[in-house]
C-alpha cells in the first residue's frame, strides 16, 4: 500500500481508540453550541442595578425610577455604594440635591468601561429628565431583530466551526508529531522507504476525514436545538470548511514540525492559538478593536474562514465573493506547509 492511505488508515484507527480526543474533537464543540446558544437566546431585557445615595431627596429619587422595570434601584449610603460599584453589584449611583444656584441636580458616578455602565446612565438620565420636565419631540417605536439568519446563534454557529477546524488542526496535527516524536515512533517510520512529503500530507488527510463527522454533528445539533439554517450555497460551504481544514493542519505541521517536548509543543500551539480566540470575531465582531488593527486581523489564519462562513451561511453570498479570504486561507496553507517541509525532523 501507498504510505499516504497506509498512515492515514494507522492515524484513523489510533483516533477512534482514544475517547478522550472524541469527546474533545466532537462533543466539546456541541455542548459550547449549547451552552452559548441556550445563554443568548430568548433572553429578556437587560435590567440595571442603580444606588441612590441616601440623603433627604433619595425617597422622590427613588418613586421617579420606581416604575421602571429596566431599572431595579437599591438606597445606600456613599461608602456602601462605592464598595458596590467596584465589585460590579451596581453599575451607576446617583445623587439627587440642588445645585450651588439652588436648583435640581443629579450627580452620576460610573465606570465608562464596564459593560452597561453608559446604557445605564443614558436609561436613567432619559427617564429622569422626562420625570422633570422635559418633552419628546417625537415618539420612537422598538422592534427586536429576529428576521432569518440574523439572531446571535446564527452569528457564532460560524465561529464555533472556525475555532473546531483551528483546533483540530493544531492539537490532532501538531501535538500528534510531537506524540509520535517523543514515542520515537517517526524514528520507525524514518526506517520505512516513506518520504517526508508522505508522511505530512497523510497527516494533513487524516485531519480532513476527522473533521467531516465534526462539522456535520455541530450544523444538526444547531439546526435541532436553535433552528439553525444555511441560507447559502452548501457546496461552498464545504469547500471553504475543507480549505479551513487544510489551513490550519498546515499551521499545526509547522508548530510540530521541531518541537520536542510535549511542554514546547503546548506552548508554541497556545501562541498560535489564543490570540485568535479574541481577535478573530468568533464570540463578537473583530471592528470593536482599533481600526487600526483590522487588517492585522484579517490576515490571521481564523479571520477569513470565519468572515468566509459567515457571508455564505447567513448572508448567502457566492463562494466567488469570498476570494480575498479564500486567498488568505491559500497563503496559510501553503506557506507553513513548504516552511514544514523544510524543517521537519524525525527525530532529536
Amino acid at each position: 500500500m501507498h504510505p499516504i492511505p497506509s498512515i492515514t488508515i494507522t492515524r484513523l484507527k489510533e483516533f477512534i481508540r482514544r475517547p478522550e480526543a472524541l469527546f474533545w474533537v466532537y462533543f466539546f464543540p456541541v455542548l459550547m453550541i449549547i451552552v452559548l446558544g441556550n445563554a443568548f437566546q430568548n433572553q429578556p431585557i437587560e435590567s440595571f442595578n442603580v444606588d441612590v445615595i441616601e440623603n433627604e431627596h433619595a425617597t422622590a429619587l427613588m418613586e421617579q425610577l420606581s416604575n421602571q422595570s429596566q431599572i431595579k434601584t437599591h438606597l445606600v449610603n456613599a461608602e456602601e455604594s462605592s464598595r458596590r460599584l467596584r465589585l460590579g453589584k451596581s453599575v451607576l449611583a446617583i445623587t439627587a440635591g440642588p445645585d450651588s444656584d439652588g436648583q435640581k441636580q443629579f450627580v452620576y458616578r460610573f465606570d465608562p468601561q464596564r459593560p452597561g455602565a453608559s446604557t445605564a446612565h443614558n436609561a436613567v438620565d432619559d427617564i429622569l429628565q422626562t420625570a422633570n420636565g422635559r418633552t419628546d419631540v417625537f415618539t420612537a417605536e422598538t422592534t427586536q431583530l429576529d428576521g432569518s439568519g440574523g439572531t446571535y446563534v446564527d452569528f457564532l454557529v460560524p465561529g464555533l466551526l472556525g475555532i473546531g477546524l483551528m483546533g483540530g488542526g493544531m492539537w490532532g496535527v501538531g501535538f500528534a508529531i510531537v506524540d509520535m516524536r517523543i514515542r520515537k515512533l517517526l524514528k520507525r517510520y524514518m526506517a520505512t522507504p516513506m518520504r517526508k512529503s508522505d508522511f505530512l500530507i497523510s497527516m494533513m488527510l487524516s485531519r480532513l476525514v476527522f473533521m467531516i463527522p465534526q462539522i456535520v454533528l455541530t450544523l444538526l445539533v444547531a439546526y435541532w436545538m436553535f433552528d439553525f439554517k444555511i441560507y447559502g450555497n452548501v457546496a461552498a460551504v464545504s469547500l471553504l470548511v475543507v480549505l479551513g481544514a487544510f489551513e490550519f493542519a498546515a499551521v499545526g505541521l509547522l508548530v510540530g514540525a521541531r518541537a520536542q517536548t510535549i511542554e514546547t509543543a503546548s506552548g508554541l500551539m497556545n501562541f498560535v492559538m489564543l490570540p485568535m480566540y479574541t481577535l478573530c470575531g468568533a464570540f463578537f465582531s473583530y471592528e470593536r478593536f482599533p481600526e487600526i488593527f483590522h487588517p492585522l486581523i484579517r490576515w490571521l489564519p481564523l479571520t477569513p474562514i470565519i468572515d468566509s462562513l459567515r457571508s455564505v451561511m447567513m448572508d448567502g453570498e457566492s463562494l466567488f465573493a469570498q476570494w480575498p479570504e479564500i486567498v488568505v486561507m491559500a497563503f496559510w496553507s501553503v506557506i507553513p506547509f513548504g516552511i514544514a517541509m523544510v524543517i521537519f525532523r524525525w527525530r532529536d
